[in-house]
């Protein structure tokens, strides 16, 4: 893949299992407002999603979402990065590709992000940066990955997008991007992979 110049992460299911994290972060919002821990339909929205699409989806009555939201804005995120699972070879992939290829992040964190790099130290082994609170339309919209070709005057086919969801792989296609499926074979992608430590194989291709 001679074209490739930025290879593009999502976070939550790429570059972290952020499975448990995020069930103690929502179940603890529910628990406060005594409602029961959310049901696999729940999760699955919610592990895609933004926030605030997660919290609506939650709380289907809107009329309590101002309360919500408050709870929100008290919870510090820090207690629950202890459940995040990084990706074994995400560091060494991320060292490997660069100076090569620029590296990017696309994601539908929003306010955690920052933490999150910080506390795995990863700010230095990424160019840019993406998250839901940088565009107007999250994923499963391409805007994400749009900003990230404008940021670097690149066109579709010089992007390589890892992504494990349907928003990642709809946001990929409709950007006309390269997509890499990470553990997820149901979804429609150019490549489909296992462990990050495939990408090289793939990027020498062709």
């Amino acid at each position: 893949m001679e074209d490739i110049q930025v290879v593009v992460f999502d976070c939550d299911g790429v570059m972290f299992d952020t499975t448990e994290s995020n069930k103690a972060y929502y179940n603890q919002i529910l628990a406060h407002f005594d409602r029961p821990a959310m049901t696999p339909e729940q999760f699955a929205y919610t592990h895609m999603h933004t926030v605030d699409e997660a919290l609506v989806h939650l709380f289907k009555d809107l009329t309590a979402l101002g309360k919500v939201n408050a709870y929100r804005e008290q919870i510090n995120y820090l207690p629950f990065l202890r459940y995040m699972k990084i990706e074994p070879d995400l560091i060494s992939i991320l060292q490997r590709l660069r100076p090569d290829y620029k590296t990017a992040i696309a994601t539908n964190r929003s306010d955690t992000m920052q933490w999150v790099m910080d506390e795995h130290g990863l700010t230095e082994l990424f160019d840019l940066v993406v998250t839901a609170l940088d565009v107007v339309n999250p994923k499963p919209h391409p805007e994400q990955l749009y900003k990230i070709l404008t940021y670097f005057n690149l066109a579709p086919s010089q992007m390589l997008y890892i992504g494990d969801s349907e928003l990642d792989e709809a946001a990929a296609g409709a950007a006309g991007v390269d997509f890499v499926a990470f553990g997820n074979r149901a979804l429609a992608a150019q490549y489909h992979i296992t462990r990050l430590g495939e990408l090289p194989e793939i990027l020498n291709s062709g």
